[in-house]
């Protein structure tokens, strides 16, 4: 696709695209969104109205086979994600992906091997590695400024409504056949892709998911541990049975000279050193997702390299699927 423009196709129109996604992809250089479409046509034909965009469809099959477009975003619940990408890169299209990139690790292989046989290009939606905030963490790490990394904590502990999550969409996100698993499918895919692209390959993981509370219907506590090749040690604990007052977003990483505090879902970076604290603010883009789908373009234009590759989403899917076991 050097030289041409990305013209693009949404499969599944909600409540991410209105402002996340959306209207990035006009914002970009070299970039056009063309159609869009969800299964209500009249959601559809809103959403078109609203963002100008010039072609709706109700049905996905008739926006795979639009011949104006090159490049399809499916933003669909997980469920869906394997069918929509497969068709997509099958019809030579370019595929930019929401996350977790499918419902299990055997899907994300059938998706790894399909992409290497049709030498099609797909992008994950991790999105937040992208983020001037990230950067901005690895650039602190990748220069040895709190030294050598001992370990990280990280915890997600939020109430039965996480505040984190959209909650304007119908709550498929706790319908383990449709999100594969909770809520924990849906946020620590972000989470747990940072840490990969923060200390690279891991070397072993272990972890597990229980009902805790009677009332829930879907693993409700997750625990995990990762050891990374560099011999950084990961810990993780999700929860999603907290009283409000007791929700946290917190990551902290040790080092030997220092450490770094923030929240995944935050905007702020502490730094501390020698006794001394440096805190660091961000202003997220107004369109979050702008960064990536930039960085997106680029790569089907061959003008970069894969932001977030299919190849750095598998493992981090099977992770997930380690850290979800049951106990």
């Amino acid at each position: 696709m050097e030289n041409t423009k990305i013209t693009w196709g949404i499969i599944g129109c909600g409540d991410v695209t209105e402002k996340k996604s959306g209207p990035a992809f006009n914002k970009v250089d070299n970039s056009q969104l063309v159609a869009v479409m969800r299964r209500d046509a009249n959601k559809a034909a809103d959403y078109a109205r609203r963002h100008q965009v010039p072609t709706w469809y109700s049905n996905a099959a008739d926006l795979l086979d639009d011949p104006l477009l090159n490049a399809i975003y499916i933003a669909t619940p997980p469920s869906s994600h394997l069918e929509y990408a497969l068709s997509a890169l099958r019809k030579g299209k370019a595929v930019y992906v929401e996350k977790p990139v499918a419902l299990n690790t055997d899907e994300a292989t059938l998706l790894l091997e399909t992409v290497k046989q049709t030498g099609g290009k797909l992008v994950v939606a991790h999105y937040r590695r992208q983020l001037p905030m990230f950067l901005k963490v690895k650039e602190i790490l990748d220069t040895g400024q709190i030294g050598d990394v001992r370990t990280v904590q990280m915890r997600l502990w939020q109430s039965r409504s996480p505040e984190v999550v959209t909650k304007q969409a119908p709550n498929w996100r706790t319908d383990p056949t449709i999100s594969g698993g909770g809520y924990f499918f849906d946020l620590a895919p972000h989470q747990l892709d940072l840490m990969l692209y923060f200390f690279g390959k891991p070397l072993s993981y272990e972890g597990f998911s229980q009902v805790q509370d009677k009332d829930s219907e879907v693993a409700d506590q997750t625990t995990g541990t990762i050891l990374f090749e560099n011999q950084v040690v990961f810990n993780g604990s999700w929860c999603f049975n907290v009283s409000r007052e007791d929700q946290v977003d917190r990551c902290e990483i040790l080092g030997s000279r220092g450490s770094l505090f923030f929240s995944v879902f935050g905007d702020t970076v502490i730094l501390k050193m020698n006794g001394d604290e440096k805190k660091f603010q961000f202003i997220h883009p107004e369109n979050i997702q702008y960064p990536m789908i930039s960085s997106t373009v680029a790569f089907f234009r061959n003008e970069g390299p894969n932001p977030a590759s299919i190849e750095e989403a598998f493992p981090l899917m099977k992770i997930m699927d380690c850290f979800a076991k049951k106990r």
